[in-house]
């Protein structure tokens, strides 16, 4: 008897975790170049029927709606830092679900300083606001409501499907630049946000199902003047840096974001990173959806 209740219980754990379904579409996989092709680092955690936007690069909203998620799930975003790549679609992710759908309060959780923007980006459009909600339009006063949370390194999130973790990263001169664990019960994803080499992320990161990580190609960077190869090695993971991440985190899959490759192709960008990490690497592309 005591067996078969085991069984069962394993059954109903199993069952629990296949119906969460937990995977990651990427909204964006740009940079602050305009490429049509990549929106800015936008990815959403779909498990179940909740959705969590991880930054908020221009073109969101619009690729969200493209990957068939519905506005009325668009009610909790984790910014990783305030990069303008990483959040000039912020007002864009606050109002447009407000005008379109959202019945519920917005959330979002972010570094200090988050408070902040997202209170000027409120004044900003206050006078779009008092007309959208006080004119002839019909209108949801709850979904214009915004609450924004500065959060410090640990659990910075908790609901009935999900857990969310900060951590550090190194990001040059920007004094809080985090990566975010997503924590489900079939899955645990790990995003890391813009950053070089960070022993945090791998300590973070290591045994998960997926992690999404930033790239730049190395022998593209090679060729650039050396302002630029400055910059970039204090801010930004080359693909051989990545190899080295990954080899020690050991991943399922490994899914590359944020990709910087000037000249050079993503099959060499994997080149890079395949010196180091054997293991399963998946050059993003927005609207990918990975599980």
């Amino acid at each position: 008897m005591r067996r078969a209740t085991r069984l069962a219980w394993t059954l109903s754990l199993c069952a629990a975790a296949l119906a969460q379904d937990t995977r990651v579409v990427l909204l964006g996989t740009g940079t602050p170049n305009p490429d049509p092709g990549a929106m800015g680092p936008s990815a959403a955690v779909i498990s179940g029927n909740r959705v969590y936007i991880v930054d908020s690069g221009p073109g969101v909203v619009r690729r969200a709606a493209q990957a068939g998620i519905k506005m009325e799930q668009l009610t909790r975003a984790f910014l990783t830092h305030l990069h303008s790549d990483h959040t000039a679609g912020l007002p864009d992710l606050i109002l447009t679900p407000a005008v379109t759908g959202r019945k519920e309060p917005f959330e979002i959780y972010g570094p200090p300083g988050t408070h902040a923007m997202t209170s000027h980006i409120m004044k900003a459009y206050r006078e779009d606001m008092s007309i959208r909600l006080h004119g002839l339009e019909p209108a949801v006063p709850r979904a214009y409501v915004v609450h924004a949370h500065d959060v410090a390194p640990g659990e910075v999130y908790r609901d009935g499907t999900i857990r969310v973790i900060a951590f550090t990263v190194n990001h040059g001169a920007w004094k809080h630049a985090y990566g975010y664990r997503f924590e489900a019960p079939d899955k645990t994803i790990v995003f890391s946000g813009d950053t070089t080499y960070s022993p945090s992320l791998i300590a973070a990161a290591k045994g998960c199902d997926i992690l999404v990580h930033e790239v730049y190609s190395e022998k593209a960077l090679d060729a650039r003047t050396k302002d630029w190869q400055t910059y970039h090695r204090a801010y930004h993971t080359s693909g051989r840096d990545l190899g080295r991440v990954a080899a020690q985190v050991q991943p399922k899959k490994l899914v590359l974001y944020h990709e910087l490759l000037w000249t050079e192709t993503a099959d060499e960008v994997v080149a890079e990173i395949r010196q180091q990490f054997a293991g399963t690497i998946l050059f993003g592309k927005d609207l990918d959806i990975i599980r």
